[in-house]
C-alpha cells in the first residue's frame, strides 16, 4: 500500500498504486431533481453496447429508485456494512478549498477496511448473486412512508423517493483496477477513462467483487468481465456528427429530462463541469466514503431527508441544496447548459441581460436575469448560445401537418 491524497475525503489514504492523475478527467454532473426515470439513457446505452447474447442482464447505465431500488439489489447497503460505516464520520470544522472542501472523513475506506481485516485482498467487497441482477427496477416508485395522513412539503417530504442515474464512475482510485490480479484494468492517461483489456482478463471477477458501485459485470458466455467504456470513440471526437469535436456519451446525449452535463474535470474555472464541482460545490460525489474518488457527480434532491442524503453524498448536502433552491446568477447560467449540445463544452461565457423576475424563496431574495450563455469547444469556437428564458416559438397557423 502507498499513501495518496483523496480530495473527496480531505486526507491521504491507502491505495495499492501511486497517485497519478490525468491532465483532464472524464466527468459528468447529474441533476437528480429533474430525472423522471424515463430510462431513455438506459436504452440508449443498451442498444449501443450490451445487446448481444450473454449480455441480457447487463445495464452499464441504469436508473434506480432510492431508497429501496438498486442494481444489483442493495449494493450500497451491503458495501456500507463492509466498511463498518453505520455512522457518517466526518470532521467539518476545518475545510480547505482545494485539499478538503467537504471536511475530513475519519472512517475507513474500502481499501483501509480490507487492510484492517487482513483478508488478503486490496479492498472489501462481495460478489452479488445472480438473482440480485435480475430486477434492476424492483421497488420502482415506492415511497418511504405508507401513512395515509402524511403529505409532501418542502424542504423535506414525509413521503419520498427519488431516481438516481448510475454508470461507471471512472474513479481516480478505482477499486476494480486495484483488485485485478491480471492487471487487465487500466486508467487512460489522456482522460482518466477506466477500461478492461479483455485479452488479459481471465474472468476471476475480482473487479466485480471489489468495485463498491458494482459496475464491472461478468459475462458468462465469454468468461470475461465487461464495463462502461464512457463511449470513448465519441469522447475522442471520432463520431462524424460533431466533425472531430469531443462528443458526449450515448446515455448523456439521449437524456430527455436534460439532467446531464458531461465534460472534463480540469483546472479551468470557466469549464462548466469544473465550476459546478470544484468552485460552486453544487454537485457532489456518490458515497465519497468508499474512497475511490468517483468522477460522476450529483446535485442532490431537495425533498429527501437530509440525513439519508448526507450518508449518500457526504457533508456538503445542505449547502448544495440551499444553493440549488436559490441559485445565483452565474449558477443559473451554468445550469442552463445542461443537454444543450452533443459536443463537450470546454468553457462558457455569460453576456448579461435584463432582470426579468424577482421573488423570495425560503426567506432569501432571488433575482432572475435573461442572460445569454455561450459555450465553447476544445478549439475555442462557439458551439452553442442560449438564454436563461427559453424562447417562445409561435407556429405558423398553416403548417405541414395541420388539418
Amino acid at each position: 500500500m502507498t499513501l495518496v491524497h483523496n480530495w473527496h475525503l480531505g486526507r491521504r489514504m491507502e491505495y495499492p498504486y501511486f497517485e497519478s492523475r490525468p491532465k483532464r478527467q472524464f466527468a459528468a454532473v447529474f441533476n437528480i431533481n429533474r430525472c423522471i426515470a424515463c430510462q431513455t439513457c438506459t436504452m440508449a446505452c443498451k442498444s449501443a453496447w450490451t445487446y448481444n447474447k450473454g449480455q441480457e442482464h447487463m445495464w452499464w447505465n441504469n436508473v434506480e429508485t432510492k431508497p429501496y431500488g438498486g442494481y444489483p439489489q442493495s449494493w450500497d447497503i451491503k458495501t456500507l456494512k463492509l466498511i463498518d460505516n453505520g455512522e457518517n464520520t466526518w470532521y467539518t470544522d476545518e475545510k480547505d478549498e482545494k485539499l478538503s472542501p467537504y471536511g475530513v472523513y475519519e472512517g475507513d475506506t474500502i481499501f483501509e477496511a480490507a487492510a484492517k481485516k487482513n483478508i488478503n485482498q486490496w479492498a472489501v467487497g462481495y460478489i452479488p448473486e445472480d438473482k440480485e441482477w435480475r430486477s434492476p427496477n424492483i421497488g420502482e416508485d415506492v415511497a418511504k412512508s405508507n401513512k395515509a395522513d402524511e403529505y409532501s412539503s418542502l424542504p423535506e417530504h414525509s413521503r419520498w423517493f427519488f431516481y438516481i442515474q448510475r454508470l461507471c464512475n471512472h474513479c481516480t482510485y478505482p477499486g476494480c483496477l486495484a483488485a485485478c490480479p491480471r492487471k487487465a484494468i487500466y486508467k487512460r492517461k489522456e482522460d482518466g477513462i477506466v477500461l478492461i483489456d479483455q485479452k488479459r482478463c481471465r474472468g476471476y471477477r475480482k473487479c466485480v467483487e471489489q468495485c463498491p458501485y458494482k459496475k464491472p459485470m461478468f459475462r458468462g458466455l465469454t468468461r470475461v468481465s465487461e464495463k462502461c467504456i464512457a463511449c470513448y470513440p465519441r469522447v475522442e471526437g471520432r463520431d462524424p456528427i460533431t466533425k472531430g469535436r469531443p462528443m458526449e456519451t450515448r446515455c448523456m446525449a439521449a437524456c430527455v429530462g436534460q439532467i446531464r452535463l458531461q465534460g472534463f474535470l480540469d483546472d479551468n474555472p470557466k469549464n462548466p463541469v469544473t465550476w459546478l464541482i470544484k468552485h460552486d460545490k453544487l454537485a457532489l460525489p456518490l458515497y465519497p466514503q468508499f474512497g475511490t474518488e468517483p468522477n460522476i457527480y450529483y446535485i442532490p434532491p431537495r425533498w429527501a431527508p437530509r440525513s439519508y442524503l448526507r450518508q449518500m453524498f457526504g457533508p456538503g448536502v445542505d449547502e448544495a441544496i440551499d444553493k440549488f433552491m436559490v441559485p445565483s446568477r452565474e449558477r443559473l447560467a451554468v445550469m442552463s447548459l445542461f443537454r444543450m449540445t452533443q459536443s463537450i463544452i470546454f468553457e462558457y461565457k455569460i453576456e448579461e441581460g435584463p432582470k426579468v423576475f424577482e421573488t423570495m424563496i425560503h426567506g432569501k431574495k432571488f433575482e432572475m436575469y435573461n442572460d445569454t450563455v455561450i459555450g465553447f469547444g476544445e478549439d475555442g469556437q462557439e458551439i452553442l448560445r442560449t438564454t436563461i428564458e427559453e424562447p417562445i416559438h409561435i407556429r405558423d397557423p398553416k403548417h405541414y401537418n395541420s388539418i
